[in-house]
């Protein structure tokens, strides 16, 4: 591994900035046609700077991924803690999660295709196992406080159930959104509803709200 010739902590830093400022072109290109080159030519960075800062193309999405779902899983803490009744909270869950799949899409794409590189790829297993936790415990959270607020009496699903059946809604939703699919989001609000009631069933005699 390279010796950095700047102090360790403003190295690291500039690391997480650079992973930062091309996040987005990483999201465009994806793991097959990114290189440290092809970033460099379509950011502001040179290929020199990538390179001294990141040891391959690797290393770089890694950086920026990491981030990104750092991000992501502090997304729902406000409505969590904030949520007064289940119907409220299941309302703002709903819209949280289709301004993300609408804004983020790119970003959520790069995410799955990363996920699905770790099968191939030893280097990226134990980030994506450990985001993939993460997650895991951001959707627990929220299903755990809905329960809560539901009055669920029966036994819950395990938290990796929910998050395997909730992040399978979002990722078709994802695939339906990206090929054009306008109804998509709200196709996916609407399943994650009802996966929800399914998961919570008393979820179903919550008043609507």
């Amino acid at each position: 591994m390279r010796t950095p010739k700047v102090p360790l902590e403003k190295f690291e830093l500039r690391r997480a900035e650079l992973g930062e400022a091309t996040l987005q072109t990483l999201a465009a290109l994806g793991y097959a046609r990114t290189s440290l080159r092809e970033i460099a030519q379509n950011s502001a960075f040179s290929h020199g700077v990538l390179h001294y800062y990141f040891q391959d193309k690797t290393d770089l999405i890694l950086c920026s991924v990491r981030q990104y779902k750092a991000r992501c899983v502090t997304r729902y803490d406000a409505i969590v803690t904030e949520a007064q009744d289940a119907a409220a909270l299941q309302q703002a869950f709903l819209a949280t999660l289709g301004d993300t799949l609408r804004d983020e899409a790119m970003l959520h794409r790069l995410w799955y295709d990363l996920r699905a590189q770790a099968m191939f790829e030893a280097a990226f297993r134990a980030d994506v196992a450990k985001i993939d936790k993460s997650l895991e415990k951001m959707v627990w959270n929220v299903v755990a406080r809905l329960a809560a607020l539901a009055g669920t009496q029966g036994p819950l699903p395990s938290p990796a159930l929910a998050y395997a059946a909730l992040d399978g809604v979002f990722q078709q939703a994802l695939l339906r959104h990206l090929a054009g699919d306008r109804k998509a989001i709200a196709t996916m609000q609407q399943e994650t509803a009802a996966l929800l009631r399914l998961l919570l069933p008393a979820l179903a005699a919550a008043p609507a709200g």
